[in-house]
């Protein structure tokens, strides 16, 4: 039971950190919004790990592992958030969610032995990358409208305006002339999305085989220590001095929401894979499941069927492989 809930509470935990992240970084810079949910993180990790003092094992090896784990966690949400800045949650979080696979392929690339089935997964996994990276499918006016605002495209919209005036006069070339570039821009967008999320999940994997190193010898607190650590002094205080680590009233509950849920849901998936590693690597995969869910029913985001398909095959062999390699 401990592990179901602490694989469902990371899940839960992860995927609203996804979701605030998702808005968050619409409305300011990615680099201030990974700056803002660091500094929160260590204001909830600090005490924890002062409280268990300096490590006896903390040498140059395990030093290194914590260092690359941590770095590799902010330049891995740094690239999330871009993505989810111009693409759809409900794509770019089941693509981050291949996390796992990278970081298999690096278990196999230093020696490690991989459980039976794990080549087909990761090839069932890149069949379900290719299909969900497939360019949206013809959208009505109303919907390249909305969509290219939710990119950020706030000259699409004001464009969308003149051409609409000019429809009735112009016999509406003006306007498809203006849904035509609209609809190129989203797809271009959306392919974006999906590579910067390839790059995420890479940078992820790299970052959670560290962590496994790190973590063998070192406190738990510590290895979650050394994320927001690395993330306050390399992207809070120079942002601070530069003037740049601006924030807005409307996005203060999303930056302090995903800052506390990222702790919680590690410390969640801690817990649980004490209890069972399988059912906790297994339920936990599962954020991107969720978060493209609450992105249908609270953002109204739609996808293909070419593209549902593929994001349902990557969780699913997402979720495949946890099991396997737990």
């Amino acid at each position: 039971m401990v592990a179901i809930l602490g694989g469902l509470g990371a899940a839960v935990a992860w995927a609203v950190s996804t979701l605030c992240s998702s808005r968050s970084s619409r409305v300011l810079e990615p680099v201030t919004v990974v700056g803002w949910v660091m500094l929160v993180g260590l204001v909830l990790t600090a005490p924890a790990a002062a409280l268990q003092g300096i490590p006896g094992r903390l040498d140059l090896s395990s030093g290194g592992w914590l260092f690359i784990s941590g770095a590799g966690n902010v330049c891995g949400l740094m690239v999330t958030y871009t993505a989810l800045r111009i693409g759809k949650v409900a794509v770019v979080a089941p693509v981050v969610s291949t996390e796992g696979a990278f970081t298999a392929v690096i278990a196999l690339v230093a020696g490690e032995t991989l459980a039976p089935g794990i080549g087909a997964t990761l090839a069932l996994i890149v069949v379900g990358i290719c299909l969900a990276a497939a360019p949206p499918g013809d959208r009505s006016a109303s919907e390249t409208t909305v969509a290219a605002g939710a990119v950020g495209e706030g000259d699409f919209l004001a464009a969308g305006g003149s051409w609409r005036h000019q429809e009735a006069a112009a016999g509406g070339t003006s306007y498809d002339r203006w849904r035509s570039g609209a609809e190129r821009a989203l797809r271009a967008h959306h392919l974006q999305a999906v590579l910067l999320a390839l790059i995420a999940a890479a940078v992820f994997g790299t970052s959670l085989y560290a962590t496994a190193r790190a973590g063998a010898v070192l406190p738990v607190a510590w290895v979650v220590l050394a994320a927001r650590l690395i993330g306050a002094l390399a992207l809070a205080i120079p942002l601070a001095l530069a003037g740049r680590l601006r924030l807005t009233r409307s996005v203060v509950p999303l930056v302090l929401a995903a800052g506390v849920c990222e702790v919680l849901g590690f410390y969640s998936y801690t817990l649980g894979s004490r209890h069972g590693v399988a059912v906790a690597a297994v339920l936990s995969s599962q954020f991107a499941a969720l978060a493209a869910l609450a992105a249908f029913i609270v953002f109204g985001e739609r996808l293909s069927r070419i593209q549902m398909t593929g994001v349902c095959i990557v969780i699913a062999g997402v979720a495949l492989l946890s099991a396997l390699r737990a």
